[in-house]
């Protein structure tokens, strides 16, 4: 990821309205997910090991298998093992063979990865808040609504 979010160039070749919010869809990502990348540097996690670790706190205890973690991700990543096992060694996760069959290998958050989200919460909550918090409540929900629906369309 660049060191920050680049300027497009204007142009008259977008040919349709859906093009266009593609386009500017797009674009909006890639300047949010910049303020994330930024915003977890200094905890040395990117925005896909930051994702991990959310949902294995949402996951509890149990832990959740590797495949479960990739299916949950915003962002899909296809070495998930890969991304793990960094997060491993960093012992902020740590993975077990399940019980009952040992073929399923259960991942979970570790006190210390556990910690690290504590630590980053409120830091991210801020960002969201300059990101976005001067669109308003109702153009948010609105906002939100509109890429649900047009999510729902993409399958």
């Amino acid at each position: 990821m660049s060191s920050q979010p680049r300027k497009r160039a204007r142009t008259k070749a977008v040919r349709s309205d859906e093009e266009k919010a593609f386009l500017n869809v797009i674009q909006t990502a890639e300047a949010l997910m910049w303020g994330v990348a930024k915003t977890l540097k200094p905890a040395g996690l990117t925005p896909t090991q930051y994702n991990i670790l959310r949902i294995l706190r949402g996951a509890g205890e149990q832990g959740v298998s590797c495949k479960e973690a990739a299916e949950r991700m915003v962002t899909k990543d296809s070495d998930v093992t890969r991304l793990l096992d960094r997060l491993e060694q960093q012992h902020l996760i740590k993975r077990e063979r399940h019980g009952q069959d040992r073929r399923v290998v259960m991942t979970v958050i570790t006190d210390k990865g556990l910690q690290q989200l504590a630590q980053l919460d409120e830091p991210m909550q801020e960002l969201h808040r300059r990101q976005l918090a001067h669109l308003g409540k109702e153009r948010l929900q609105s906002l939100a609504t509109l890429l649900e629906m047009a999510r729902a369309k993409t399958g």
